[in-house]
């Protein structure tokens, strides 16, 4: 008897909402550099003064996604239209201590990161007399707990709303169709209670995470740490709290993504020329930490994207980690996922070796794939659909 096929590792249902228009707020106490990062990300003008408060409306953005092999196509197909993929950013005010009490216009703000599906958290650890600290001095394990807290604290004050509706109906009526939310919304109560409790720590089952997706609590969301240093400390790569802080995020929040940077650095980088750029970096031996922090972000949402390509186009298509090839075609028409026969899929690796499609083909390196496919970043498609018409090539 022939060995039973191995079956594919299912991939963890993600918490969060579903979809690829997803959101990275930028958050942290007043002061951390929140908007000079968010000017020098997306190369907007908001206001950055030395003052709490500053940003009110949260300001948005889209910045691209830096990839060698976006522009490696670029420059092989010279297409008339170039769309790289992009990460929607959103720089939210300054968050204080007792803000999920309402504290500094805090519950606004807490609104507006419950909007977002993960979180840049800046957090200070440059000393500068001339930028107020708002808990007076730079103690950058205090500031992340104290944001940590709020987070929290916000869940806490959600969760036990909603538990309290639950109660009534599951308990007190008897209905078993809630039984899931019931457990799940308490057991996500008894968690966060806990000083250090967050949603995402937790291993949850598909379930379970039908139920968190309905609330988007504010510790569900990812978090990438951005160590925002002084431009002496960052060329040194020196600074007295990395070690302490890098150490405490190990701790508490285990797998999360933690990249030291400097605003002032950047920021004198971002208007340079390329060639003025090239020689700064250079000269310094610190190179920019944009491209990893955009980067960074990206993967925290769980997205990648897949290329179309040709004379008229080259495109980048954002989908969530997992998607399989009739919801991947669907996100450059919906007709094409309903009609979709099969996608023609070369590797980008096998792609620049070979050197083009035909080489490719010839190599035995172009695959047809059916609709249990599931689409890995960086591939190459042309999907093949049937939309009432006999077969079209969908290529963009």
């Amino acid at each position: 008897m022939p060995p039973k096929k191995k079956e594919e590792a299912k991939p963890k249902p993600l918490i969060g909402r579903v979809g690829t228009n997803l959101k990275m707020g930028i958050v942290g106490l007043p002061n951390a550099g929140k908007s000079t990062f968010f000017n020098i990300l997306t190369k907007s003008s908001v206001p950055a003064e030395n003052f709490p408060f500053c940003t009110i409306n949260p300001n948005e953005s889209r910045v691209p996604v830096p990839d060698s092999r976006f522009d490696f196509l670029c420059k092989h197909y010279e297409p008339l239209s170039k769309q790289p993929a992009y990460l929607n950013v959103v720089d939210i005010a300054g968050l204080v201590k007792g803000a999920s009490e309402g504290q500094g216009l805090g519950n606004a703000f807490l609104s507006h990161i419950k909007a977002c599906d993960g979180i840049f958290h800046m957090v200070r650890i440059f000393d500068e007399p001339d930028i107020a600290h708002v808990e007076g001095n730079v103690d950058p394990i205090r500031d992340i707990e104290i944001i940590h807290d709020e987070l929290r604290l916000k869940d806490v004050e959600i969760v036990k709303k909603v538990h309290e509706d639950l109660e009534k109906k599951v308990v007190r009526g008897n209905d078993k169709t809630l039984k899931v939310d019931y457990e799940t919304i308490s057991k996500v109560m008894n968690m966060i209670k806990e000083e250090k409790g967050s949603v995402r720590f937790n291993d949850w089952n598909e379930k379970e995470i039908e139920v968190l997706n309905k609330h988007l609590l504010n510790t569900s969301k990812p978090m990438v740490y951005l160590l925002n240093m002084s431009e002496e400390d960052y060329i040194k790569k020196k600074n007295k709290w990395l070690g302490k802080v890098k150490q405490w995020i190990d701790e508490h929040d285990p797998g999360a993504t933690v990249i030291p940077f400097s605003a002032n650095y950047e920021y004198r980088l971002v208007d340079l020329t390329d060639d003025e750029r090239e020689k700064t970096v250079k000269e310094s031996g610190a190179p920019s930490a944009l491209e990893k922090i955009i980067l960074a972000g990206y993967r925290a949402l769980q997205l990648c994207y897949f290329f179309t390509c040709g004379k008229d186009e080259v495109k980048a298509w954002t989908i969530q980690v997992a998607t399989k090839a009739p919801q991947a075609a669907g996100r450059i028409h919906t007709d094409f996922e309903k009609g979709f026969v099969m996608a023609e899929v070369m590797k980008f690796d096998d792609f620049k070796e070979c050197g083009n499609e035909n080489a490719v083909k010839a190599e035995g390196k172009y695959r047809q794939q059916g609709k249990n496919y599931t689409v890995e970043d960086g591939d190459i498609i042309y999907f093949k659909t049937n939309t009432g018409g006999g077969l079209n090539a969908a290529k963009k």
